[in-house]
């Protein structure tokens, strides 16, 4: 009975741990390093127009005919210099008419490649005639803020910055969308996380929706990763420099259209995490940089890896533990297991019907994110030759 209770406990705080409590923890070494800093540093300045840096908005895309009039419109809307201003798509493979509409639109670079190979072998091919000092990336589906470009560069200005990560925000189309709700909640607390990652020390991983590197930190990536934007900005940690993190440079795209096409890219992404967790893991030595170990392992191995796994065990060992009268401790622990999973079931219930409960939501997408671990686990398996993956439909 010692073991299991051991187990359980384990189970437990790691679960805890890693949902709730490093966030708490993150939490409160923000608040003390404020304290110990004892004043507000100095403020980034954005210089003026005309010592604004070079910078290439490029723009990786397959197959995307239907988005390119409406991602050249919001290029065209961004604020800044247009001849400081280059704007680069690279196509990788598209067979549809992307390349004849972008050649509507003057001064815009396709860089085009007949092979589908993935989004990284279209970064790698892209980024390597890319001259200027700063590259951002954006999805071909995602509509970025008029000021985004200042605020990246106000940014840049930080030395030891090498990386920035705009803010995803997830919209909706209609309000039976429970996919994009279940979404959008989890990157209001993911962007939290990041926001006090990047106060601490810095943000664990830039997403591909709007992120921005300086272009000569840039090493080519092996074509099968799964999450090109997240081992890319991690690399750049690993040289020394910081990911930044501003909610005032976002990219704004719709969710997934259901939680069927929200589960393609819930398992790319384990899949990926799993990868990354793999690829990365010098990173995780403490005795390298010991504060990216911490922030690292808290924020990412554990819910890409042991954690999830952890949650499942919860399950045998509390019964278990019940059926032996270990305590009354147990036997709250497992109806407060019950009351959790019937909260999920009723959340899918109601989504499945196009009705929604905020809070049976968010524990039914709690556990949906959590599976979709497993599901990545033979999707890392089968797509180990390629970086190239099925889209996932959104709404």
């Amino acid at each position: 009975m010692v073991a299991l209770k051991t187990v359980f406990w384990i189970c437990f705080l790691l679960v805890f741990y890693t949902y709730l409590g490093y966030g708490m923890l993150l939490w409160l070494l923000v608040q003390l390093k404020r304290i110990v800093r004892g004043r507000a540093e100095r403020p980034l300045l954005l210089p003026g127009d005309e010592q604004l840096p070079e910078i290439t908005f490029m723009v990786c895309a397959y197959n995307e005919q239907d988005v390119v009039d409406m991602k050249m419109r919001n290029i065209q809307e961004l604020d800044y210099p247009k001849e400081k201003l280059h704007v680069m798509w690279v196509t990788d493979g598209s067979t549809d008419e992307t390349n004849d509409r972008l050649g509507r639109f003057p001064g815009v670079e396709v860089v085009f490649s007949a092979a589908r190979k993935g989004k990284t072998a279209a970064l790698n091919h892209g980024l390597s005639v890319v001259k200027s000092e700063i590259t951002v990336m954006t999805d071909a589906n995602t509509l970025v803020n008029k000021g985004a470009l200042k605020e990246i560069v106000r940014l840049m200005q930080d030395p030891k910055v090498g990386c920035v990560a705009g803010e995803k925000r997830v919209m909706a189309r209609n309000n039976a969308q429970g996919a994009a709700e279940g979404e959008g909640l989890y990157w209001k607390y993911e962007s939290t996380l990041k926001r006090w990652d990047y106060e601490l020390y810095s943000a664990m991983g830039a997403a591909g929706e709007l992120n921005a590197i300086r272009t000569s930190l840039y090493e080519p990536m092996a074509e099968t990763a799964l999450l090109d934007d997240f081992v890319m900005s991690m690399c750049i940690v690993d040289k020394g420099y910081k990911i930044a993190y501003t909610s005032d440079a976002y990219a704004m795209e719709y969710g997934s259209a259901d939680l069927h096409e929200e589960s393609k890219r819930k398992r790319r992404i384990a899949a990926g995490g799993l990868q990354s967790c793999w690829w990365l893991r010098k990173m995780m030595n403490p005795f390298r940089k010991p504060v990216v170990a911490f922030q690292f392992v808290s924020h990412r191995v554990l819910r890409w890896s042991i954690t999830p796994f952890a949650l499942m065990v919860l399950i045998p060992i509390n019964v278990a533990l019940v059926m032996l009268k270990a305590g009354n401790i147990y036997t709250i622990a497992w109806i407060a297991q019950i009351l959790f999973y019937l909260a999920a079931f009723a959340g899918w219930w109601l989504d499945k019907r196009g009705m929604k409960n905020k809070l049976l939501y968010v524990a039914y997408y709690f556990l949906f994110m959590n599976l979709n671990v497993f599901l990545g686990i033979p999707y890392l398996i089968s797509h180990r030759g390629g970086g190239t993956w099925e889209k996932a439909k959104r709404g």
